[in-house]
């Protein structure tokens, strides 16, 4: 698919750009992949693992998605865009709601006409859980976003570019996550816990990766692509990590969520599940042309959260996904692939 493409990744520098860099570097022959983002120092670390000269398709490009003009000129002939840039830290999204907007949704119309100006084949954006019935700023700026890349792709017609988006939780050992966090405490042997009913999907940036790529191939137009993952409870992740340590309970935070929610109950009346995955489609056409791809409607009232998922990994399995995170910001594999999830 990617043989002989050009790709572009926005907000390329971050744990998921970096992830995939990696994978399509590995798996395919790209004619350029581009690492579009507005920082010049990761860019500059970033080169000294992935070279322009060792790897020639590479090509660091700095710029930032709230500039159309600059994404205008970056898009030329390019084939594919992974829409990966975004503010995303919760409790500054309420104190700056006015940045992670200029971002996160004017962000996604520049992206959108940018890709439409240059005939972009097609643009994947990434998600996230909070957009699923939001209740906080970063969740609703990212709603918004999931709406402007859905209609896109539901208003464009043969030959124009697809736009859709790939909704998951949060990348268990990237920047930000709760694995690196609990390490790091783990020396305090206080383990601080928000509450112990919470539950979370669990993804590693290897499988956020590989569906993306899978959803390239699999995108029409105008789908919100959702993988089947099992949960875990917290409290299980944390006597994984710290088997000795105590478990405090510290409160839930403002515009925390006790389950993740990734397809909710008036979502799922527009959707159709597979075995590896949930697709949200509005278009009843469409719909319909994925239940004959061997897709089923999902139930009249299902909703697809962490607390009543039907796949869920125990103390023991824990143990060892986390063994296998390299460092704080990257889970490099996991045991636990596509082909291990329940019909």
């Amino acid at each position: 698919m990617l043989n002989g493409k050009s790709i572009l990744i926005t907000g390329g520098t971050g744990s998921f750009g970096k992830k995939m860099l990696q994978i399509v570097l590995a798996g395919y022959k790209p004619k350029r992949v581009i690492v579009f983002s507005r920082d010049e120092l990761k860019q500059f670390e970033m080169a000294q693992k992935w070279s322009p000269h060792k790897y020639p398709c590479i090509h660091y490009v700095l710029g930032d998605v709230r500039d159309r003009e600059r994404l205008e000129r970056v898009f030329k002939d390019v084939d594919y865009v992974v829409h990966a840039a975004a503010l995303k830290q919760v409790p500054a999204a309420e104190r700056n709601p006015e940045e992670y907007i200029k971002t996160n949704v004017l962000g996604a119309m520049n992206i959108i006409a940018a890709a439409q100006a240059n005939k972009v084949r097609k643009v994947i954006a990434l998600s996230t859980d909070k957009a699923c019935n939001p209740i906080n700023l970063y969740g609703a700026t990212k709603l918004c976003s999931d709406k402007l890349f859905t209609a896109a792709g539901l208003s464009s017609s043969d030959g124009d570019t697809r736009f859709a988006v790939v909704r998951y939780g949060n990348v268990l050992g990237s920047r930000g996550s709760v694995v690196p966090f609990f390490k790091e405490r783990l020396r305090t042997g206080v383990l601080p816990i928000t509450d112990e009913r919470m539950t979370r999907f669990w993804i590693t940036l290897d499988q956020a990766v590989h569906f993306v790529l899978e959803s390239i191939k699999r995108a029409k137009g105008g789908e919100i692509f959702v993988p089947r993952i099992p949960s875990m409870k917290i409290t299980d992740l944390a006597a994984a990590i710290g088997p000795d340590c105590r478990q405090e309970v510290v409160g839930i935070r403002p515009g925390e969520k006790i389950h993740e929610t990734l397809i909710s109950e008036d979502e799922a009346r527009n959707s159709v599940m597979f075995r590896d995955c949930f697709v949200v489609q509005a278009d009843p056409e469409l719909r319909g042309e994925l239940v004959k791809g061997k897709g089923r409607i999902c139930p009249e009232g299902f909703g697809y959260n962490s607390g009543d998922n039907d796949a869920w990994l125990k103390v023991s399995e824990l143990k060892k996904l986390v063994d296998q995170v390299a460092d704080d910001y990257a889970i490099e594999e996991s045991r636990w692939s596509m082909d291990d999830l329940p019909e």
